[in-house]
């Protein structure tokens, strides 16, 4: 029950029709093949970016299922699948490792804030009934739960947990764990703009939802400053890249991913609510920033 994370993965959305009443399925399969093209290291459906509290569980297994049949095993894909209920995590779990998930990555339950004892112990339901990899999705905005770097390390122990994706925000505690607990948990960097740090302090992979709709340029810094060492290169890639970063962080994050994916071709659909479109203006300035890192753009 082993993946070793390396590389870029990328947090995808689920592209819906034009009206949002149903998952493009066929759009899927194009967003696959548009980010496997560019060199993407695997994918991860289901989560934020996702929008999978907009999903209902038939959706949320429709949708997972529909990215590993497009992947075809050419690259790993990691299916989202917290819910706010052990029962619910389990019957999605199932499923994505019956469709042949290589992982999978769990937020815990987001309502009533449980104690760390009680999301050890919802860990370790999950992973008693699955025979992949699970993921922790560090989340607190979202979840109310702080975890320390401590309690991390027991996430791995006693959890059943291998390895986090962290969305926090706090590099101090990111770096602890990465220094001081990768025996018990791999530590995943999740925070857009914090990618070149977490490349840099030597993390190996990073779950990125830019990588949706600048796949190439994302798995160019990787290559830049993970595999090759560059800095010079890395620094110049950077500065392409972050103010996409700084841009989705500003605003909501899956309708600036979405926004993202439209601007560059890919068929994307519109959020569901809660959820609004950008505004115009906050479209045209994503759209500057991508033709100014590079990449041609679509009205």
């Amino acid at each position: 029950m082993s993946l070793t994370f390396t590389g870029i993965y990328a947090a995808c959305i689920t592209p819906f029709s034009p009206d949002g009443g149903e998952i493009d399925i066929a759009g899927i399969g194009t967003q696959v093949e548009h980010m496997i093209a560019n060199g993407v290291h695997g994918l991860v459906p289901g989560g934020s970016t996702g929008e999978f509290t907009a999903l209902t569980v038939a959706e949320r297994k429709a949708c997972n299922r529909a990215y590993i049949q497009a992947a075809e095993k050419r690259v790993p894909v990691v299916a989202g699948t917290g819910a706010l209920s052990t029962a619910e995590t389990i019957e999605l779990s199932r499923d994505a490792e019956e469709a042949g998930a290589d992982a999978l990555m769990i937020v815990p339950p987001f309502y009533d804030t449980p104690s760390f004892e009680e999301i050890i112990a919802h860990y370790r339901a999950v992973s008693e009934v699955v025979d992949i990899p699970i993921m922790f999705y560090n989340i607190p905005d979202a979840t109310g739960l702080e975890v320390s770097a401590e309690q991390f390390g027991r996430l791995g122990r006693e959890g059943g947990v291998g390895s986090y994706k962290d969305t926090s925000g706090d590099f101090s505690k990111f770096t602890s764990v990465y220094l001081d607990h990768s025996d018990d948990i791999r530590a995943i960097n999740g925070c857009d703009t914090l990618t070149f740090a977490a490349l840099a302090l030597g993390t190996n992979a990073g779950v990125w939802g830019a990588a949706s709709f600048i796949p190439r340029l994302c798995v160019d810094l990787y290559n830049a400053l993970a595999a090759d060492s560059d800095m010079p290169r890395a620094r110049d890639l950077w500065e392409k890249i972050h103010p996409i970063c700084v841009f989705l962080e500003s605003h909501s994050y899956a309708c600036g991913v979405k926004t993202g994916v439209e601007l560059v071709g890919m068929p994307a659909g519109p959020t569901r609510g809660p959820i609004l479109p950008l505004a115009a203006e906050h479209r045209e300035e994503l759209q500057r920033l991508l033709n100014a890192a590079g990449l041609e753009t679509v009205a």
